[in-house]
């Protein structure tokens, strides 16, 4: 396998890239001077470097202002309402309801969704985290916000299963996104006054 079949390969991992899509992504590069090319391959570098990955919330965060903690700002907020959980599948699903300005609780990054088939589920969430936390936490909520897709349906359903003892022994709500998504709808690309909906219709 030559270095353009590598990297398409690479580019293939990324999500919702297909074959095509990563084969423009290299001959994009293939097209760069040399200076471009080794920007990028220092930024690369540097990422893991300059972020880290969140104690609580597993969400990663910048360490330019913040080199010895492990706690992100959200976490380390000592304004923000402790009571409440809201689970995501990813980052960028965090910044979009961050951006919305709506809710001021504390996150708890997924990492995925259930898949429907595979038996191994562990391997695909955060669950056992979960759990932990659901447990350790003195919470009156727990909110799953999670992309109208099958799913993220499926993922809703499984994780309220899982959930149930604890959720039901320490009497902690537990809902959904409600009306405000369209089905199909990413939380990732949608809109502020679309999650604001979503999540006051929450149930």
């Amino acid at each position: 396998m030559n270095t353009v079949e590598k990297l398409t390969e690479i580019f293939k991992m990324f999500p919702g890239i297909g074959e095509r899509q990563a084969k423009r992504f290299v001959y994009f590069l293939m097209s760069r001077n040399q200076g471009s090319l080794e920007e990028l391959s220092n930024l690369l570098l540097q990422l893991k470097k300059e972020t880290r990955q969140c104690n609580e919330c597993f969400r990663f965060f910048s360490l330019k202002n913040e080199t010895a903690s492990t706690l992100c700002n959200i976490c380390k907020d000592p304004n923000i309402d402790s009571s409440t959980l809201l689970i995501i599948e990813r980052d960028s699903d965090l910044e979009s309801i961050q951006k919305s300005g709506i809710y001021n609780g504390k996150y708890f990054v997924l990492g995925g969704l259930v898949p429907i088939v595979e038996k191994n589920t562990t391997k695909a969430i955060r669950l056992n985290d979960l759990k932990n936390k659901t447990k350790n936490e003195n919470l009156k909520e727990i909110i799953l916000a999670f992309s109208l897709s099958p799913q993220g349906d499926h993922t809703d359903f499984y994780l309220r299963n899982e959930l149930k003892n604890i959720t039901e022994e320490k009497n902690i709500k537990i809902s959904s996104l409600g009306r405000g998504l369209s089905t199909g709808t990413e939380l990732e690309y949608s809109d502020n006054d679309t999650i604001k909906h979503a999540l006051q219709n929450r149930q």
